[in-house]
């Protein structure tokens, strides 16, 4: 397991770097730059020019791309994030940190959601498939997975906070949060969290139940499933303790992509729920050319994905005995 474990953490350091050269080659080479939308509100033409330029010297953004991208990693690998080239000129990683919590949360919340209920549905489903329940179950995800996001939101905020003023849909907190008291507070949170929550959850919601339910119904389907019920032991006993813990291998690896899915899709909800977080935080990177934080959030989005991936197949023998990295 060890040895396992040091191989693939070796395998770790060129795949960063290699997402990292791409990302950066497509950032810089992007149209504009942060000189450029400091300097263009400037009206005469010749001092707009010139501050651009100075800028630029200043960012070190008129140095050649393999240099610019040399100087990031050796940064990177000392864990220095650098300083935003917004206006605010602050460090990235105390951007990041103010927003890290906002995101978390809500990804956190949604992936407990989605297992609590994603679980039992699918399982149900596989052992009363092709019944009612199966039917409905399946009509009504497919049809929640088949619309994105994005569009769920809409009629829910006209509706749900503009035209029946039920719950809140900007911000994470209320202008007089710090006035409320304590089952106040948490009343707040919870309605603002509703909407964005849902919008997070029904998506995977439906994919992860009808991705349980397939597994399900090739491990019913197996030999010693049926060597089991013709020992005599219960249905439930069949279902979970046979069937659905030798289910769980693909569904652990697809557990593993889950929370950096949820963090690199929350761009666009969180624009439009105004929520502070890391989503918000790369759009608006993204429009100001902010390139050490666009770059900061992408190598963050990376190191969650291979780190999810590995601890997903470090948990392969605890779902499968017969796996084994020895």
């Amino acid at each position: 397991m060890i040895n396992y474990i040091i191989r693939r953490l070796l395998l770790v350091i060129p795949t960063l770097v290699g997402i990292t050269l791409v990302t950066f080659v497509i950032v810089n080479l992007a149209p504009g730059d942060p000189a450029q939308f400091q300097s263009q509100g400037i009206m005469d033409p010749e001092v707009s020019i010139r501050i651009h330029e100075q800028l630029r010297e200043y960012y070190g953004l008129d140095k050649p791309i393999h240099v610019r991208y040399a100087k990031w990693l050796g940064k990177i690998a000392r864990l220095d994030f650098g300083t935003s080239m917004s206006s605010d000129q602050r460090p990235v990683i105390d951007k990041i940190k103010e927003r890290l919590w906002p995101t978390m949360s809500l990804a956190i919340l949604s992936l407990l959601i989605s297992l609590i209920i994603s679980i039992p549905i699918g399982i149900y489903a596989a052992v009363r498939q092709n019944r009612l329940f199966d039917r409905l179950s399946s009509t009504i995800l497919y049809a929640l997975y088949s619309i994105p996001s994005y569009v769920m939101a809409v009629p829910l905020i006209l509706l749900i906070a503009i035209h029946w003023d039920l719950l809140p849909f900007q911000g994470m907190t209320s202008d007089n949060y710090d006035q409320l008291t304590n089952l106040g507070k948490a009343a707040d949170l919870v309605k603002h969290y509703t909407l964005i929550t849902f919008c997070f959850t029904y998506g995977t919601l439906a994919y992860y139940s009808r991705f349980i339910r397939q597994n399900m119904l090739e491990v019913l389907r197996q030999d010693y499933v049926r060597t089991a019920r013709a020992k005599g032991l219960t249905e439930s006993n069949v279902v979970m303790r046979h069937a659905f813990r030798n289910s769980l291998m693909p569904v652990v690896t697809l557990l593993g992509m889950m929370l950096p899915a949820i963090i690199g899709g929350s761009v666009i909800l969180e624009v439009m729920f105004n929520w502070p977080g890391l989503g918000r935080l790369f759009f608006e990177s993204m429009m100001s050319r902010d390139y050490p934080t666009i770059m900061a959030l992408s190598f963050i989005t990376a190191c969650l994905v291979l780190v999810g991936t590995l601890l997903a197949d470090l948990s392969y023998p605890f779902v499968d005995p017969r796996v084994s990295y020895d």
